[in-house]
């Protein structure tokens, strides 16, 4: 079972959340501030940003990524597949039921 992590803008993080769990690609959306440090166009920036964890299933994920590809403001946005070796049996079961 993955969960996607995105990094978004805090005006544009919100609202990808609320999609895609609106849209049934995420069965939730975990949000948090953080500071990115990164290098774009040859120049370090620094930029406030939150962080997305969205859980979602094997067979959604490559929609999450695409539909978050398609609706984030990033010209290159940060999309990355983490995959659990270990879950609540529980929470499998709800996620599972969530997304669809």
């Amino acid at each position: 079972m993955p969960t996607a992590y995105v990094t978004a803008p805090p005006e544009a993080a919100g609202d990808i959340a609320e999609r895609l769990v609106a849209e049934r690609l995420a069965a939730c959306v975990n949000r948090f501030p953080c500071t990115s440090v990164y290098r774009w166009d040859g120049e370090v920036h620094r930029d406030e940003e939150v962080v997305l964890l969205a859980k979602t299933t094997d067979e959604s994920y490559d929609r999450l990524e695409a539909r978050v590809e398609e609706i984030h403001p990033y010209d290159v946005p940060c999309v990355e597949r983490f995959d659990e070796d270990g879950l609540l049996a529980s929470f499998a079961v709800w996620r599972d039921e969530e997304v669809g």
